[in-house]
């Protein structure tokens, strides 16, 4: 981030969010205090499709869907048992038919086709 000015050198710091006692700043604090006063003053309906649950959800969904652990991912929601994890958020993994659709249009993506047909990613042809 830009110290001191807008235009100023970026400068890596550590941040930590703290209550106005210098306090951390831990969810039950974070959600009344700063999410929900956030969400009312744009005038986005504060219901539960926009509270911080949602965001854990798409947190998780986003790194299931690009391939991340469940153990990694157990870590960072701060949950001591991968398989909670795991059955919590299964219903977020990509599917197998999502997982093979995109590997097979990776493999044979128009970026691999030449004048005479596709060309095989390993350099072998076929006869």
């Amino acid at each position: 981030m830009p110290w001191g000015t807008l235009t100023g050198d970026p400068t890596a710091v550590t941040l930590y969010s703290t209550t106005a006692d210098g306090l951390p700043l831990s969810r039950s604090k974070f959600n009344p205090g700063i999410w929900k006063p956030a969400i009312r003053a744009t005038g986005i309906p504060d219901d539960r499709r926009n509270g911080m649950h949602v965001l854990r959800h798409t947190y998780a969904s986003v790194l299931l869907d690009a391939g991340e652990s469940i153990k990694a991912l157990s870590t960072y929601l701060g949950h001591v048992d991968p398989g909670f994890t795991l059955r919590t958020y299964t219903h977020l993994l990509p599917t197998s038919e999502d997982r093979t659709r995109r590997a097979i249009d990776a493999a044979f993506g128009e970026d691999q086709a030449t004048e005479n047909g596709p060309k095989a990613a390993d350099g072998l042809e076929t006869a």
